[in-house]
């Protein structure tokens, strides 16, 4: 095992992403202490920082396991993800007190696999690609990387939980373009698509349409979707965006510096904005971080994951070959789209959806599927420049487009 480890480049170990998203770590922890009062302050912070010291565990482990040999049973992987994500509306499913069966209740643990399952994804569409990437001019091909993610995204949407399958379908369309599928198939799936959605936009705006009446589409979906495009007519108290609101004034109330700055926390009680608003430990976090530390300490954790995503699209360009290039890019449009939407979400951008901010949100399912990515990442940018016999399987990959993948699967 030694010598097999010894082949990695060391040289390369991104030690500055490592300590970037330790930094976010120990942001979340102290935060979610905020947030959770003298109440549930303390209990937080020790489940973030448990959340972080397993996670780096989770990064060194990675880092030294090739992942050409983890993605060798992404099979396995994909039906698992699938099976645990269906599980929550089996008997173990829990809505964790809210009206989304979304989690899976292990005996005292809690655990959410549609995070997980995002990960999944991300490696079995990479190894596909690698293996159709003779056919990436073919239709076929493209029907069945939708068919691979529409089942996900089906499951995900029943729980409901909107937020996580627009993820899904996000990092899909990244790696489809980082693939190199043929403009030829993508041109015409954009000019049809643009009208198309924005026929869509209009038609779930209105009242009597099909994806209301057939659940697709919840009642509160509709709600908030409308309240949001017309507040003064849907909203006029307050009642449907309260939550959006009350986060936009505990932001505001922060100015340039934050409060925390300025007395040093020792009334960071009741009196604070955030303190109205729900699931401030989570989802709304981020109205937390802007009352507290002010518009310079959101441009501070702004430049963090703005750092941490570019690291990760750099170590797809740099990767020594086509599966490690698709994992990086699936693994940094993950969190891309998370950071950009949850902050939305929260200044009222978007319409409000459940949405963790990667390495911040309170929460052990979101904190331990990040840090799988960001071990990911680590391995793909240590692999050595030529392929070696023993512990790294490149050779059964290579190192370009038309190489081939070790997985049956025929067209």
């Amino acid at each position: 095992m030694i010598n097999k480890i010894k082949q990695y480049d060391w040289k390369k170990y991104n030690y500055s992403l490592l300590i970037a998203v330790i930094i976010l770590c120990l942001l979340s922890a102290f935060t979610v202490k905020l947030a959770g009062g003298e109440e549930h302050g303390m209990s937080y912070m020790k489940g973030q920082l448990m959340g972080m010291f397993l996670g780096i565990i989770i990064v060194v482990f990675l880092s030294m396991f090739d992942y050409h040999f983890i993605c060798k049973f992404v099979g396995i992987y994909y039906v698992v993800g699938l099976l645990l994500t269906a599980a929550t509306r089996s008997p173990i499913g829990t809505d964790n007190y809210t009206s989304a069966w979304r989690w899976i209740r292990l005996g005292p643990i809690t655990f959410q696999p549609s995070e997980l399952l995002k990960v999944i994804l991300i490696l079995t569409l990479a190894v596909v690609f690698g293996k159709l990437s003779n056919r990436l001019n073919r239709w076929s091909t493209l029907a069945i990387i939708v068919a691979l993610t529409i089942v996900p995204v089906l499951l995900i949407l029943s729980q409901p939980d909107l937020s996580s399958s627009l993820v899904v379908l996000f990092v899909m369309a990244i790696m489809v373009v980082v693939a190199g599928v043929s403009y030829r198939l993508l041109f015409p799936i954009i000019a049809l698509g643009l009208p198309i959605g924005a026929v869509l936009f209009w038609y779930i705006q209105q009242p009597y349409n099909i994806l209301l009446k057939a659940g697709i589409l919840k009642d509160y979906h509709y709600k908030r979707i409308m309240a949001w495009l017309y507040p003064d007519k849907w909203d006029p108290t307050g009642d449907i965006n309260y939550q959006q609101n009350r986060s936009i004034r505990a932001i505001a109330s922060g100015g340039l510096s934050g409060k925390y700055l300025q007395d040093g926390g020792t009334s960071a009680g009741q009196s604070r904005s955030y303190h109205a608003v729900a699931v401030n430990e989570s989802d709304f976090v981020w109205s937390v971080i802007g009352e507290e530390f002010g518009f310079l300490g959101c441009c501070l954790i702004l430049l963090l994951f703005a750092f941490v995503i570019f690291k990760c699209f750099m170590v797809a360009k740099k990767s020594q070959d086509y599966l490690g290039k698709l994992i990086a890019a699936g693994v940094a449009s993950m969190f891309m789209f998370q950071v950009f939407t949850n902050i939305c979400v929260v200044t009222l951008v978007f319409p409000n959806t459940g949405l963790p901010l990667p390495f911040i949100s309170n929460g052990l399912s979101s904190m331990i599927s990040s840090m799988i990515g960001i071990g990911l990442i680590m391995n793909i940018g240590i692999q050595p420049a030529k392929s070696s016999k023993g512990f790294s399987m490149r050779h059964m990959y290579g190192n370009g487009p038309t190489s081939d993948i070790d997985l049956d699967l025929e067209l």
